[in-house]
């Protein structure tokens, strides 16, 4: 999910400097920014899923 809002926001941008659009351009590095932030959450996500298991294994 993450990837399709950096593309999305990478097309934004593009599109706000060919226009000179300050408002899009501006929408495309939110839209970035918040790519990244989700991958990184999912990333965060499945090491602490991948802990857990790890630790329950452990206890059987």
């Amino acid at each position: 999910m993450g990837a399709m809002d950096e593309l999305k926001g990478r097309a934004k941008s593009a599109v706000g400097e060919l226009t000179d659009n300050d408002e899009l351009k501006d929408e495309g590095k939110a839209d970035k920014a918040s790519g990244k932030v989700k991958d990184a959450i999912d990333t965060v996500s499945d090491k602490a899923k991948d802990a857990a298991e790890a630790l329950r294994k452990k206890m059987d």
